[in-house]
């Protein structure tokens, strides 16, 4: 007859782990690197977008199961400009934002364009950012129709195309 201990024991020796997870031998799942990195919110997120094309290792397109190693070089397009970065470290973890600034090393290109792009921004606004309100009302609406129309009021009679009068 088993004890306890001998049946907690048995399932202990029959539980298997997922060796990929655990080892440490320099590689990490891309989709799972670029969340623990913080580009993404969610694993899901990444993963979508590294299948919609938007994210290259080496300058190849890839697949969420690829791995990334260190010194690889990542270029992942987040609108509206590409960010190239180098791979520093790997964590299976997901850490603060300023431990994710470590892993990985913006390129000087990629930080200049990145720069002349907010730059460029900044000097040339959105025109449809600066409407404060949105749609008019219906009275708001009237009102712009009785200023273009200097000012008068409607002539509620000439809508119709029978009168009274006739």
């Amino acid at each position: 007859m088993l004890t306890h201990e001998k049946i907690s024991m048995k399932k202990v020796s029959n539980f298997k782990t997922n060796d990929s997870e655990n080892d440490d031998d320099g590689k990490l799942r891309i989709d799972k690197f670029l969340w623990a990195a913080r580009f993404y919110k969610t694993r899901a997120l990444a993963t979508e977008e590294i299948g919609k094309g938007r994210v290259k290792i080496n300058g190849a397109l890839v697949k969420a199961s690829r791995e990334v190693r260190v010194g690889d070089e990542l270029e992942i397009l987040q609108s509206p400009f590409t960010r190239r970065v180098v791979v520093k470290a790997l964590s299976h973890q997901r850490g603060s934002a300023s431990v994710a600034q470590t892993w990985v090393e913006e390129t000087p290109s990629s930080l200049a364009a990145r720069l002349a792009l907010l730059e460029h921004s900044r000097l040339n606004p959105e025109p449809a950012l600066s409407i404060t309100q949105g749609r008019p009302t219906k009275r708001d609406r009237r009102t712009l129709d009785n200023a273009r129309s200097g000012g008068a009021a409607p002539d509620w009679n000439a809508r119709w195309s029978a009168s009274i009068d006739d």
